[in-house]
């Protein structure tokens, strides 16, 4: 018997995406000289801020780009300021601390035509502990600790859509209200891929909410709810294509596979390192959203476009 051809892929942009990969390099892409960096007056009483929050997540989007800690953060923005020609102060690292804490990270994303489909999954990234090398070859020494990150992805532009940063106990499917909930109303839905550790009531429930389709398998125990409300009754329609064509051939059918990409997404994220350098709940939030930041910029840079040709 002979083996079957392996699937062919071929990247139509190669060019234009090879000039991309070569901009995410650079230093001066980060830095737009028009930036508002002191804060302005706002008239409260206390001691106002001394810099903006675009200039303090500059500060640590360098920080995070480059895995450096805070004292060297400095050293390297006052190098890039020198090159810029600004003659611009810069935070000390006790202020990049301290404004970690309530930093209200701006995340820019791009808005493609029609209907927004969105991605949705989770991962745990690390905080404390030994790594993975170390626990296999000496043992697990101490307490690990993980976080959870759960996104939301457009599929037409592959940038971030929402993002929530929870405790590891908690749940995924708990988690997508809150996520949709970052979409604004006036912001049409198409549909929602997911696991099947999002077939729930509460996640259907929001999804129809928001006049979304669901693209949720059904669980392999999963039974028919009883209909007595919209989400109830879509569920129990896939849940019924589900054991007629079989589960196979509904994922072919509703585009299921696509929610792969979503789980490359988050390569990408644990490609700025393998745990967060905070302790601080606030502080780990603050520093998951700048990395959500910077995936999103390097997707407006350019992304790959690939077709099948076999």
């Amino acid at each position: 018997m002979s083996k079957p051809t392996p699937t062919r892929y071929r990247t139509t942009n190669w060019s234009s995406y090879n000039c991309a990969l070569r901009k995410r390099g650079s230093l001066l892409i980060w830095l737009d000289k028009e930036m508002s960096w002191l804060a302005p007056h706002e008239g409260r009483p206390g001691r106002p801020p001394v810099f903006s929050n675009a200039a303090i997540q500059f500060c640590l989007t360098i920080k995070v780009l480059f895995k450096l800690p805070l004292r060297q953060t400095t050293g390297m923005v006052a190098s890039l300021l020198k090159m810029a020609d600004l003659d611009w102060a810069v935070p000390d690292y006790t202020t990049l601390c301290r404004r970690q804490k309530t930093l209200a990270v701006e995340i820019a994303y791009r808005r493609a035509d029609g209907p927004l489909n969105l991605l949705i999954d989770s991962t745990g990234i690390k905080f404390l502990g030994d790594g993975e090398w170390q626990a296999r070859k000496h043992g697990i020494q101490g307490r690990r600790q993980w976080r959870k990150v759960h996104l939301a992805m457009d599929t037409a532009t592959s940038d971030i859509r929402a993002v929530e940063f929870t405790p590891n106990s908690d749940g995924d499917s708990p988690v997508l209200p809150d996520l949709l909930d970052q979409i604004p109303e006036r912001e049409e839905i198409g549909t929602v891929t997911a696991d099947g550790a999002y077939d729930t009531r509460r996640c259907h429930t929001a999804i129809i909410d928001r006049q979304a389709t669901p693209i949720i398998p059904i669980r392999k125990n999963g039974r028919p709810w009883k209909e007595d409300c919209p989400a109830a009754r879509a569920r129990n329609e896939t849940l019924r294509a589900t054991r007629h064509y079989g589960r196979a051939f509904w994922k072919r059918w509703t585009g299921y596979h696509v929610r792969s990409r979503i789980e490359a997404k988050m390569r990408c994220l644990k490609a700025f390192g393998e745990r967060i350098a905070a302790r601080d709940p606030d502080r780990q939030t603050a520093e998951i959203q700048i990395r959500i930041a910077l995936m999103n910029r390097f997707s407006a840079l350019g992304t790959a476009e690939i077709v099948r040709v076999s």
